[in-house]
Formats: C-alpha cells, structure tokens, sequence
C-alpha cells in the first residue's frame, strides 16, 4: 500500500493509547508518558475498561467512547485482543495503528492474520506488531516506549529492530544528531521498508535514510523503493545475519556463490544504497550525514600535528580507494611561507607537534583554497606544547566562516586523540564531523565517496547492444519446452548447445554419444583433421565431472578415445553407483593456451529472484572463491560492474606476452545470459565452467542448465520472477497513424537519453510550458536521467519512433500512485507533427498498458488553455474538473471500466 495514509500515521493530529496501565513499568504507561513528556501537541485519548485514570489521564472504556477522532491509535492491549481493536478503530476512521504487542504469530490462523484482516476492510495502516513504536520531533511524537526522544534533525532510521532503534536513539542523545523520524517496523505486517523509504524519499525534511534490515519480503516492491529512494538521498543500509547462507544444496558452481547474504549485498549495490557492516560503521554514517554532503571526488587532503597517525590515516584511505591529495606548487609555496621549515612537505600535511591554533587555522584555510582536494581531514594529537581545545576553537571558526563565503563548502572531518568531551561536544555543536580515531574518519569518508560513486552509477546512459545481437527465442523456447515436457530438469548437451546458439553465446561443438562405439563415430571427424578430443561423462545426476575422473582430455586417436569411453563410465558407475549416467560427451580439443578460464551463470534466489554471477573458473573455482554477483537486467556498464569487482578482472587485461582479452566480449556475455534469464523464466540454475576468454572472443567448454516451471514471485505481468522488473519487450507495437505511417512505440530505454536530448530541440517552448507548467531553458544530464531511467514496476514510458528516419516523435507517460489504484499521464509531441493522429495513438496506447496493469483510473492536470489537449481527453472519455487550489489546472480522470474500454477502441 506504499505511502497511502502513512502522513497520518507519522503526524497525527490526534493519538489514542489503548491497553496503557497504571503499572510504572507498563508499556502502554511508557508509551503515555512519552507522548506527554516530548510535548505532543495534539489530543491525547486512552482507552481501558479497567480504570478510569491513568498517568493524569481520564479514561474512556471504548474507542467508541473518545470525545474525538484519533488519526493514530498505539495498541499495547494483549495479542487475543488486537483483532478486535483495529476492526473497531476502522470503523472509526483512525488512519494508522502502532501495534506494540509481541507474541502475535504468524500465518493462517495467527493473531497476526487477524489483524490484518480487520485492516484490509477499512485500509487502517497497521506498525509492527513488535516493534518499538515510532518518533517524529518535528511533530514532538513519542509514541514508543524508548528511554529517549532525539532532537529534530535530518535523518530518518527505518529498523526491523527495536532495540537498535533504542540503542540508536541513546546513541544520538549523546552525540547531539537530530533526526526527522524513527520508525521501528517490527514484524512489517502491513507497513514494511520500502513504504517507508517511499514516505522519506518525498519527505523534505529527510537528508539521508538509515536502515537496519533482517529479511525483505517483498523484494521487487523494496528494490522499487530502494532505487528511488537512493536517486534523490543517501540510504545506508546494515544488514544482520551476513554468515547465513543458502548454498548447501545448490546443484552447481553458480548456485554455491549465491549465498543468501551476497545477494542481499548485490542488491543494496544496485539499489544504490550504501551497505556498511556494523553498527559503529552505522553511526558514523549518522555522524557524517548528519552533518555534511558528500565530497565532490575522493582526494583527501590529511592536516595533523603527528607523522605518524597521518600516515595511517593515508594507508586506510589508498586502501579504501580514496586518494591522497597532491599538493601542488602553489600551495607547497604558501605553505612554505607560514610552516617552520620542518613540516612534511606533502600530504599528509604535518606541521610538527607544536603546532599552536593560529599555525592549525592557516594550514588549514590554504587547503580549503585549494582545488586539487575534495575533502579536509584535520587531526590533533595532545601535546604539552599547545591547547587541543584552543586549535578546535580555531578550526571551528574558521570552518563557519567559509561555509558562509562559499556557494559550495568541501566537508571538513576531525580527529581529535583523547580528546576532551567539551572538545567533542564544540565539534557537534559546529556540525563538524568528528571521531576518536583516524581509520574512523577515513572509513566515514569513503563511505560518503561510495554514496556519490553509488548515485552517480545510477543515472548513467548505458551504450545501445550491438544491433546484431537478436536472440532466437522461439528456437530457446522449444528446447526448454522440450525437455519440460518430457519430465526433465536438466537440459541434454545437444540441448544445451542450441539454447546458447539462440542466444549467440559460441560454444564448442558438443556430441552425445551413448556408449564407446558411438563416440568413436563422433571422434574420427575431428581425428581425421589432426584435432585432438575430450569426451567427459554424461549424467544430471553428477555435478562435478572431474570428481569422478568423468573428463579425459587430449585423445589423439580411436583407440584411446574407445578407451577413455569405458573407463570413464566404469568409474563412473563405481563411484557413483545411484547416478543416471546417458553416456559421455565428445567435443573438440580447444587449444587456447593463453586463455583465461571465467565461470558465468544464473542462480535463483528464494527472495530476489535470478541473480547473475561472474568469477574465476576451473576446476578449483570454490577454492579460489573469487566472485561477485549481479541482480538482472544487466546492461553493459552493470556488467563491467559485475567484472571489476572480481580479482580475476585484472588477468583480463594484457600482462607480459599475454594480449587482453577481446573488449567488451565477456561483459557482452553476461547482458546475453541476462536478456536469456529475462526471457525464460524457466531456467532456474545456468552454470558455465570454464568460459575461455582470450583476444579472439570467449568460448563455452562446459555448461548446465536446469529448468523448471516458471515460478511467479512477484506480481505484474511479464517476468514476473526479477526483483528489478525488466525491460517490457511485449509492450512493443506498431502504431496506425493517419496516411500510412509507420511508427514504432516502444518502452522507453536509459540509452534512449541521446534521443530525447534531440526530441526536445523540435518542441516549442510553449508546447514545453504547456507540459512541464513552467518555462523550460535546458535540460540538464540528471532531469533526463529521471525521464529515461524508468522503473517498471511503478511506471511506463513509450517512446515514439518513425521507422523510415528513426527520429524521436514523441512520449507518453504514466506513473502509478502509491497504491497502484491510478496512474498519472503525460505526454509530448514534435511540435511540428501535431494533428496527425499520433497523440490520440499514443493515448490509447498508455490506457491499454493501464488497463493491462490493473489500474483503475488514469488521471492528469491540464493547463485550461491546452484546448488540443482537453479536446482529446474528453472525446477519450476522461471527465474534467477544476482544481480549487490551482484555477488554471484542470483534473482529468479516465475510470478504467468496459464502457471506457469501447470508447478508446471507438476513438
């Protein structure tokens, strides 16, 4: 249900407490004395039978009984009850209910499912239950049972957990960082993550948003939320029970890399979200997002009183990836005027261990001058030379003063050793970031660059795949089809090597062959030619070939072909006397002698769906364990992702008598076997061990493949099993437009944004004030990245193309509210092609995808004096009403029903 009446649940006009006591140490009497005391400015009901006065309260025996409306009711009443509390305050019209009470099951027939069940009748928001309850300063709302209240600020903390909630809250009490809200999910039965991401994404109070997760249920509506989210702020995420794994079973290579924590991990890196590993790490993220913005690059420059702890703090920043700022001449030059001739000379910047306040000020004002740095780390170690406190005071001035001088201020950090709590205190009091030691500081730091490297990823336009790259998935389709229909899961080599085909993935030519005399037959061809062979054995029931001696390599004639045949299935049948065995393998012997051996695949995770992995290959790959993980779709720069964070990325390049590997073929690889896993839902675990790459190219010498009914996950239509949904290809038309012209409408792609640049240079400005309702001068990189960067799962864009030229003729839009009920329009011609029948194509293309959606209305804002446009909804069948609060805005509305079907079909 996402944000739908979340704002009152988070700032409620009114608050009931039901099931509070007069005992001291009562939830419901904590719960109350915390509304009290944080100054709730509301009214305040509480509802007991039992007694008529609790805490200075008067009571009310029923929620009927309240002289007033609550918008939020917290529920502290015993688990048996709590069904019956929030059907009751539906009915009374409370928007949202805080269920405090622990002990409410889960599943058919649980308290749990009772409640929920209540809710859905009147769409009363459910908290928790099990949670700790939620804090809103800028509402002065309390209404948890935390020890403390946090000071209004600029950070909102979502936690499945209430005590790291509490511990949080202490944390901050202590440190003096403010937050927007804290919200404490409990066991998610109604409101979850993603909700409230979408409720702090929005919220202009919120400047960063921290999460605490255990589990994601829903992961296609979290990464929907957590993607949008991470686009506008930072989202640090730190996530418990990283050593639980899901591999034990996993019938091949692939399936062992994808334990259940490095999905999650692949996921938080798509998101864009910033995963750090603990809860120091977590609050010194709240350390520093609360208090400055993100570095504009990673070259930090390190100011300190002591070589020694400069120098750690450069080897954690190199070893993080950040990097030590070059001090240029001019600078060298200043600093050689105002420094004793003792001090380092570069960075890090160490003038000396006497270093007073004014020596402190003036090293530091020339590196805040200078441009080849993006951050300042300054640091003191006490001496009995000079005052610690006396050089914070200087630092402190000096950074208020060029906040306000300059437009943009490069964030400043402190590393005070020792210092005193007054010293720290000046420093949070300053809004400087500060920490008691200097791997501290550099790891807040990096996590900072992180976040912008992060944000920066997720608005970059992708190049367009080769055009020749056009997979044959009707041939795909009956080789899974096949083998589903005959009761099979794992595709035969033969099989194995047409799907790859399909997909224009080069595999080594692959023969079964069921007995000795039938590889022979197979083998001579090759013989014949001088090429030597390898047969390996043949059965779904052995994951690893070589662990029965199942591969014999470099066979050079008939005989020792024949003979490997049958050792191989002697042994076979030996060691592994259950397993099916068809018969063995025969291919060519591949001779790449300076080749690289990759494994690539799909797995299938039980909550995020398909995932994608790369790593080293052979026959030691679980040894080596070197790997990484991807969530599809892929495109070509998430798949040079995908490769650069492996070890063996770096033998891909050139090294000694060793040429690099062919540009771009591996990556290319893994978007096709991306594009594969989104077209077939079926495959549920693909393994390639090895994938040869060399400069030719890459080459498949060994696979699997297993398939199974295609499992639906998630809602919506078409591939329904990705957490992040795919590119729509069914959504593909082409339109009929007046005189014969073709135009292809298609959804709207990331690499379409050089074409929507051109598009907008044929519209007028009127005709882009008529759409975007205000003067429009340029479109900068990140306002087309929003247009073109669409997530499917909660909108659609098409894009319309002329089939003769290729140029761009228009767009149409459509993004859902957050109850996917109604969607919002919008759309914009070529203003030189406006009357040729495209706009009204167009719209009854963004009402079929409505409709197909489950959508109930289509709905958009019209400027009164866009006749064309008004003209064209009404005979569409949209009704149109003023907008009281904008009297030169007009609400359309189309309801989505069989009547407004034929009138669309008509038009």
């Amino acid at each position: 249900m996402s944000t739908y009446r979340l704002s009152n649940l988070l700032a409620p006009a009114a608050v009931a407490v039901i099931g509070a006591s007069p005992r001291p140490a009562s939830l419901g009497r904590a719960v109350l004395e915390n509304l009290r005391s944080a100054g709730f400015k509301g009214e305040i009901g509480v509802v007991n039978p039992r007694y008529p006065e609790i805490g200075g309260f008067k009571t009310v025996r029923t929620l009927a009984e309240l002289p007033f409306v609550p918008d939020l009711v917290v529920i502290t009443a015993p688990s048996r009850s709590v069904a019956k509390i929030v059907g009751d305050a539906g009915e009374r019209g409370v928007a949202g209910a805080i269920i405090i009470s622990a002990e409410m099951g889960r599943g058919k027939g649980s308290y749990a499912e009772a409640a929920n069940v209540a809710a859905r009748k009147s769409g009363i928001r459910l908290l928790g239950p099990n949670c700790l309850g939620l804090m809103v300063p800028a509402s002065n709302l309390n209404a948890s049972f935390a020890a403390h209240m946090p000071r209004r600020g600029h950070l909102a903390l979502i936690s499945q957990s209430g005590a790291i909630a509490a511990g949080m809250v202490d944390w901050a009490a202590v440190k003096d960082i403010g937050f927007s809200g804290i919200v404490s999910i409990g066991d998610q039965l109604d409101v979850d993550i993603a909700d409230m991401l979408d409720y702090y994404a929005a919220d202009l109070e919120t400047r960063a948003i921290l999460l605490y997760i255990e589990a994601i249920t829903d992961a296609r509506k979290f990464m929907s939320a957590a993607r949008a989210a991470a686009r506008v702020k930072p989202v640090v995420v730190v996530k418990s029970g990283r050593l639980a794994h899901g591999a034990q079973a996993a019938a091949t290579h692939t399936g062992a890399f994808a334990g259940a924590d490095a999905v999650y991990d692949a996921a938080f890196r798509r998101a864009g979200m910033l995963r750090v590993f603990d809860l120091r790490e977590l609050f010194d993220c709240a350390e520093t997002l609360g208090r400055v913005s993100a570095p504009r690059g990673k070259r930090v420059a390190i100011l300190t009183n002591g070589g020694g702890i400069g120098v750690l703090a450069v080897d954690r920043l190199a070893e993080l990836g950040g990097i030590p700022a070059t001090l240029s001449k001019d600078v060298c030059d200043k600093l050689n005027a105002t420094m004793p001739p003792s001090w380092s000379g570069s960075n890090p910047v160490d003038i000396t261990g006497d270093a007073d306040a004014e020596r402190y000020a003036t090293a530091l004002s020339t590196l805040l001058a200078d441009p080849d740095n993006d951050a300042v780390l300054v640091m003191n170690v006490q001496t009995a030379m000079a005052s610690p406190s006396e050089i914070a005071k200087s630092v402190i001035r000096l950074v208020g003063e060029e906040r306000v001088r300059r437009t943009f201020f490069k964030p400043v950090f402190a590393v005070w050793v020792g210092a005193e709590e007054f010293v720290t205190h000046a420093f949070d009091a300053a809004g400087i970031p500060n920490y008691p030691t200097e791997d501290d500081a550099v790891r807040s730091i990096m996590n900072l660059v992180r976040y912008r490297e992060a944000a920066q990823l997720l608005t970059e336009v992708p190049p367009s795949l080769p055009k020749e790259f056009d997979p044959d998935t009707e041939a795909a389709r009956l080789v899974i089809e096949k083998a589903l229909a005959e009761g099979r899961s794992w595709l035969d080599p033969i099989e194995v090597g047409a799907l790859f085909a399909a997909y224009q993935i080069p595999m080594v030519p692959t023969l079964a062959a069921p007995n000795a005399d039938a590889a022979v037959a197979w083998a001579e061809p090759f013989l014949a030619q001088g090429v030597t062979v390898v047969v390996k054995v043949m059965s779904r029931d052995i994951t690893h070939k070589s662990d029965v001696g199942g591969v014999v390599l470099n066979l050079t004639s008939v005989e020792a072909v024949r003979s490997a045949v049958v050792d191989i299935l002697d042994r076979a049948a030996r060691l592994r006397p259950k397993a099916r065995i068809e018969g063995v393998i025969v291919q060519p012997m591949i001779i790449r002698r300076k080749a690289r051996e990759l494994t690539v695949g799909i797995a299938d995770d039980p909550t995020f769906g398909p995932v994608i992995a790369f790593g080293h290959g052979g026959t030691a790959v679980e040894i080596i364990d070197d790997r990484s993980l991807a969530l599809p779709p892929l495109d070509l720069p998430l798949a040079n992702s995908l490769i650069a964070r492996t070890r063996v990325s770096k033998l891909l390049q050139a090294y000694r008598d060793v040429p690099a590997v062919k540009d771009g073929a591996v990556a290319l690889t893994l978007v096709k076997l991306s594009q594969m896993a989104a077209d077939f839902p079926q495959i549920h675990e693909l393994d390639i061990n090895p994938l040869l790459a060399d400069e030719s190219g890459v080459v498949v010498i060994d696979a699997r493949v297993m398939v199974r009914k295609a499992q639906r996950k998630f809602a919506g239509l078409g591939n329904t099993t990705f957490a992040v949904k795919p590119y729509p290809s069914q959504w593909e038309r082409h339109l009929e437009v007046k005189d014969g012209w073709r135009v292809l409408a298609r959804p709207l792609r990331p690499d379409d944004e050089p074409a929507i640049h051109e598009f907008l240079k044929h519209v007028t400005p009127e005709d882009l004030r008529l759409r975007f309702f205000a003067a429009m001068k340029e479109f900068s990189h990140a306002f087309i990245a929003r247009l073109t960067q669409i997530d499917y799962a909660r909108a659609m864009a098409f894009i319309a193309i002329d089939e003769a030229t290729g140029e761009t003729l228009g767009v149409v839009r459509i993004h859902s509210d957050s109850i996917y009920e109604s969607g919002e329009y919008a759309i914009l011609l070529r203003s030189d092609l406006k009357g040729k029948g495209l706009g009204w194509a167009l719209m009854k293309l963004i009402i079929e995808y409505a409709r197909a959606e489950g959508l109930k209305y289509v709905c958009g804002q019209v400027l009164r004096e866009n006749a064309a446009m008004l003209r064209m909804c009404r005979h569409l069948g949209f009704e149109a009403k003023a907008d009281h609060s904008e009297p030169d805005i007009l609400n359309v509305t189309l309801a989505l029903t069989e009547a407004s079907a034929r009138a669309a079909a008509q038009a």
